[in-house]
Order: C-alpha cells, then sequence, then structure tokens
C-alpha cells in the first residue's frame, strides 16, 4: 500500500496498527481555553485569555457558524509557530453552553477524514492501493479532496486503478434535534455535486463525506431551509449514484477523532 504523508505531522500521534501497513492516528492538538467575545469580519473573533488579557485570533470558517460562536462560550485555540502570522492564534474548538463541543476549524475535516480512512473506522472506504490528496479533476476546475486508487490487474505490466473520489464536508449546523448541511448557500458545495454526478456516470465510485463535528447532532439531512438548490442537487446525486456517507467525531480539547456513522436523511 503507497500512502502520501500526512502535511501537518504535528497534529498527529502515529502508531502502526499491524504489519498490513494500516495506521493507527489520534488527532491531537495543543490546545488552550478562552472566552468568546465575538466573531467578526468572517475571519476574526475577539477573545479573553485565561489572564484575563483580551486579544483577536483567526478563524479558518467560511461559514455562518449558526450557533457556533455565542458570546461567552467556551472556546479553544491553537498556536501556531509561524512569525510571519498576524494572528498566530486559531479558533479550534467550541463548547456550547449546552456542553456540546463543535470543532469550527474546517480544515481538520479533511485531515479527520484521511485518518479515519487509513485506520480503518471509514469501512465503506478500504482496499485501496494508493491516496492521494486535492487531485485536479473534473469539468469545472475542481480538485477532489481525497482520491482512492484501486489496482484493477496486479498481473498486468501496466497497472489500471480503479478510482474512488471523495469530497468532504464539515457539518456543524445544529437545530432542534437534527443536524444540517449547509449552514448558509454554497455555489462551491453546488459545484462539487455536479462534479460527483459527472464522475459517477462515467464509471468510477463517488463519495460525499459528511465530517460531523458537533457533538450534539446525531443525524444529518440537507438544509432545504437554506439553500434549496443545494438540496435539489443532493437528490439528484444520490439518484445519479453518488453514495453519500456520515460520520461524527468524537471531540474533546486533548483529541478528536471520526468514530460513529450517523444516518443521513
Amino acid at each position: 500500500m503507497t500512502l502520501t504523508a500526512i502535511s501537518d505531522s504535528r497534529c498527529y500521534d502515529v502508531k502502526y496498527k499491524n504489519d498490513d501497513l494500516q495506521f493507527l492516528y489520534l488527532m491531537k492538538i495543543n490546545l488552550k481555553k478562552a472566552t468568546l467575545i465575538k466573531r467578526y469580519k468572517r475571519f476574526l473573533a475577539d477573545i479573553i485569555l485565561a489572564d484575563g488579557s483580551e486579544t483577536t485570533l483567526h478563524v479558518a470558517n467560511t461559514g455562518a457558524m449558526s450557533g457556533c460562536a455565542t458570546p461567552n462560550d467556551n472556546i479553544w485555540y491553537s498556536t501556531s509557530d509561524n512569525p510571519k502570522r498576524k494572528y498566530p492564534f486559531s479558533w479550534e474548538l467550541t463548547q456550547t453552553q449546552q456542553g456540546h463541543f463543535i470543532c469550527v476549524n474546517t480544515l481538520r475535516a479533511n485531515q479527520l477524514a484521511e485518518q479515519a480512512i487509513l485506520n480503518g473506522t471509514i469501512t465503506e472506504l478500504q482496499g485501496f492501493d494508493e491516496l492521494q490528496r486535492e487531485v485536479k479533476y473534473g469539468q469545472e476546475n475542481s480538485r477532489i479532496d481525497i482520491l482512492l486508487n484501486t489496482s484493477i490487474d496486479k498481473n498486468s505490466s501496466e497497472k489500471q486503478y480503479a478510482k474512488t473520489y471523495i469530497e468532504v464536508k464539515s457539518v456543524t449546523l445544529l437545530a432542534g434535534q437534527q443536524g444540517y448541511f449547509p449552514d448558509a448557500v454554497t455555489t462551491r458545495g453546488q459545484k462539487h455535486l455536479r462534479e460527483l454526478m459527472n464522475i459517477a456516470k462515467n464509471g468510477d465510485r463517488a463519495v460525499l463525506l459528511f465530517a460531523v463535528l458537533h457533538t450534539g447532532i446525531n443525524s444529518v439531512k440537507a438544509a432545504q431551509h437554506i439553500d434549496v438548490k443545494y438540496a435539489e442537487l443532493l437528490q439528484q446525486a444520490v439518484e445519479s449514484g453518488v453514495e453519500v456517507l456520515v460520520y461524527k467525531a468524537e471531540i474533546t480539547p486533548e483529541y478528536i477523532a471520526l468514530s460513529e456513522r450517523l444516518k443521513f436523511e
């Protein structure tokens, strides 16, 4: 099995699971606790540190973050050692006043999906020979989050591969007892659904993987009340052969890992 390296090795404790080159990953991030004052300008938030001082941190999330950014929530942040960054702190987790944990850093979704594939948690995505990230594909100038290649004829001198295209989406919107995606109108998400439908039409495997990064969510459905077009395209995608998988993360300030399959409604 040939696997590309994890890009941000600082986020992982890596152990060999067994002799067949499976890996056991546990995402560990060194986090510190603070209190949220407010989020603004989409990518910024003001917080109160443990010593009582105030500062601004970076928010790696372009969504509405509905229910994830209530003033006075406890939040956890990571610290970059890059001296060129204007804001060295990055918002990673929120603990809501109902006690739920939410991973608000959308960059983590792809990392969590990759680790869950590699360690065998996502049983539907096993048996591949090679894993690649951010591969250019499609008719609309896209990059697929994860591409799995599986050798078809291992006895042939010229290798041929069956391909599995995986688009990963982070789910953090909870309304009542129901999780929804998206939390805002997403033309980019609509494009990805069109691309996946074309992949399925051409005979390759196309998978939409919802990474649930909110501990209060126990099922996911399309947010038709937010983005009607996305909901319609998602229904068309399912009918066209695109597979939809939903996996929920176990989240604590010490570690994060996708661990449980949920229902897609």
